[in-house]
């Protein structure tokens, strides 16, 4: 029997949200315990040997991976929340959607400056909450040493604008299309 890789565990749901797009529902990967595993070792692979004194999370899906990431390292994880979720001072950084604008926040106090910290989340597209997140933790005075997402959509130019950022990308599989 082939091993399975972490892309096999991952359904596409064709036209959700909207027609024309084809979702990458990870839910499926995450309810795997074979699967879950496979990811978290996958997305911590490239960083091994690093030092990393935290892992930040974007909301949602990136906070089911960061969690499980900072748990396997024994760091702390920090979650990058949508405007509003948050209780206490915060920064807020916008980022472009499709159609229209988001805005993620951090605590003020999330981490010390100097921090080196590992971003994650589910799914690389257009970049835009990526890009939020590194310039979130960025004015926190943090090093962000990389980015690890499970999908990468290439078509879409996330994984282009990140390079141009010199940021370090991993992804552990892709989709064509949207």
């Amino acid at each position: 029997m082939q091993k399975k890789t972490v892309r096999d565990y991952i359904r596409t749901i064709p036209d959700f949200p909207h027609e024309g797009i084809m979702f990458r529902d990870v839910s499926t990967l995450f309810a795997d315990a074979r699967g879950m595993r496979l990811c978290v070792d996958q997305l911590l692979a490239p960083f091994a040997g690093e030092k990393i004194d935290a892992v930040a999370g974007l909301e949602a899906r990136g906070f089911i991976l960061g969690g499980a990431v900072a748990h396997q390292l024994g760091t702390g994880f920090v979650p990058i929340r949508k405007k509003g979720k948050l209780p206490g001072p915060t920064y807020s950084q916008d980022y472009a959607l499709e159609y229209g604008q988001a805005t993620v926040e951090v605590h003020k106090d999330a981490l010390p400056a100097g921090s080196r910290v590992l971003l994650v989340d589910d799914l690389l597209a257009t970049g835009g909450t990526a890009q939020a997140g590194i310039a979130l933790l960025e004015r926190l005075g943090c090093d962000v040493i990389g980015c690890a997402f499970v999908v990468d959509l290439p078509e879409l130019g996330g994984r282009a604008l990140l390079d141009r950022m010199g940021m370090p990308v991993h992804a552990l599989c892709e989709f064509e299309g949207m």
